[in-house]
């Protein structure tokens, strides 16, 4: 009933092909990125101002019906996942590039703008926006703000969260709100730093103001080759060890190396163990310096063969290989899950030697393509759902998150918590810190309404089994019946 009467309320708000009702349309947002657990919304509307937005909100406040915002759902934690009894709200009419101040460096856009748009509304200028998730040219930038993205460059240059000056909220009672500013400090508290990585739970942000940087004076990309992840490990180690930043630290195993070579075909060395991809970029003499260093530290940690780009072309054709693996790997698998976990960079050799017994232990291949430079590990664990193996895969990734919180890191470092790592807070999390982050969610949002059930923990969520749908026994049994 609540949902009918707030689909009646928009009727009056929403122009008609913004309002989705057929069951066939509302199917194509039953999930983000995150496969396993498809939930149809009972209503999906589409608006394009931020006012529109506010509309739906009141409304959905008014009649105590849940809400959720959505990007381009490229998402992989089930942050954007709909709510069964609830309104689908997605962004993707809000494409506007509002205002571009290139002497201030600063970009006013919607959320629906792709990340990559922001960089070619201002390459004439030189500049560039520098978080480039690996989903850049679809991913759209309120899911960054959202999900607080990084990117192969986030060694470097950091994530969402040290790019976004300025946003306009609407918070969970339809209010209109502007949160931080134009400037890189305002005065008061920072909720502009409590919204980036929200994951939609505070409010739906309707309008980013972000800062843009000058490109590099130049850029020198190498790919070393080692026998295993362990040597590449150790020369991220001795780089980072002695005070070098590059750009960007990427490393792929040898699954993930034959899976994008197979996909982008640029040259890589199927045979090796690990590559390591690495980038310095800046003043030219700084460069050269920098970039001498990194290869010698390569070769000192067993480096079997070093490619150095020769060109802007070439390097293109590299990052373009390393930003394919995820979707490479339908070449060598039907199914997999992506897990996101941080560890220490000490702890890389390790780890990764753990992962590799779980792997030997459990029959799942698990292939690691991850953001090696600060620790953010991608290891993407393959199945095959058909065979019915989603379930025990679902429990290898969920061990490997563990393996990362034990080494002393974090159970995601970009793609968020959502539904898929909300059971695994309390393994780093006491009960009195999730009861603080509950208590700043209840103060923006009394009724939970806004993307409930994503980030905490709660027996619903926690009880669920990864995988398709299963009968219960009762419909097993012929005495219930699926509706």
């Amino acid at each position: 009933m609540g949902v009918e009467a707030v689909r009646a309320e928009l009727v009056r708000t929403l122009p008609d092909d913004a309002i989705v009702t057929h069951p066939a349309q509302l199917r194509t947002y039953e999930c983000d990125g995150l496969t396993g657990h498809p939930v149809v919304p009972a209503l999906a509307v589409l608006p394009a101002t931020a006012e529109q937005v506010a509309a739906v909100v009141r409304s959905c406040h008014r009649h105590g019906v849940p809400f959720v915002a959505r990007g381009a759902g490229t998402g992989l934690s089930g942050g954007a996942q709909p709510h069964a009894d609830g309104v689908l709200i997605v962004l993707a009419r809000m494409r506007r590039i509002l205002d571009i101040d290139v002497a201030n460096q600063r970009v006013v856009v919607e959320p629906g703008v792709t990340n990559a748009e922001i960089t070619r509304a201002v390459a004439a200028h030189h500049l560039y926006y520098a978080p480039d998730p690996s989903s850049q040219i679809v991913c759209t930038i309120g899911g960054n703000v959202a999900e607080n993205a990084g990117g192969v460059h986030c060694l470097k240059y950091g994530f969402t969260t040290n790019h976004v000056l300025g946003l306009q909220l609407v918070t969970p009672t339809g209010a209109i709100v502007e949160v931080g500013g134009p400037v890189a400090d305002t005065p008061g508290y920072d909720l502009r730093g409590v919204l980036v990585g929200s994951e939609g739970t505070l409010g739906i942000v309707t309008r980013i103001t972000v800062r843009v940087c000058r490109t590099p004076q130049t850029a020198k990309t190498l790919v070393a080759y080692f026998d295993s992840p362990a040597h590449a490990g150790e020369a991220v180690a001795a780089i980072t060890g002695e005070g070098i930043i590059p750009a960007g630290v990427e490393m792929m195993d040898n699954l993930a190396i034959r899976a994008s070579e197979a996909d982008a075909q640029v040259g890589l060395d199927i045979d090796a163990g690990a590559a390591l991809l690495v980038e310095a970029d800046g003043p030219a003499a700084e460069v050269d310096a920098e970039f001498d260093r990194v290869l010698a530290l390569c070769r000192d940690a067993g480096a079997t063969h070093i490619r150095v780009a020769a060109d802007a072309t070439e390097r293109a054709q590299l990052w373009k290989a390393r930003k394919a693996a995820f979707a490479a790997m339908g070449r060598l698998s039907p199914d997999y899950f992506v897990q996101d976990g941080v560890i220490p960079r000490t702890k890389l050799g390790e780890v990764l030697g753990r992962v590799a017994a779980l792997s030997e232990e459990t029959g799942f291949r698990v292939a690691n393509v991850f953001h090696a430079g600060d620790g953010n590990l991608h290891p993407l664990v393959l199945y095959d759902a058909s065979k019915g193996e989603s379930e025990a895969a679902g429990k290898v990734a969920v061990r490997i998150v563990n393996m990362c919180v034990e080494a002393g890191g974090s159970i995601t470092g970009e793609h968020g918590v959502g539904t898929d790592k909300a059971c695994s807070m309390p393994k780093m999390f006491s009960e009195e810190d999730l009861a603080v982050m509950q208590r700043l969610r209840h103060a923006l949002d009394p009724a939970g309404l806004c993307n409930p059930g994503k980030v905490f923990p709660t027996p619903r969520l926690c009880g669920e089994r990864p995988g398709p749908y299963r009968p219960h026994p009762l419909e097993a049994a012929g005495l219930a019946e699926r509706l």
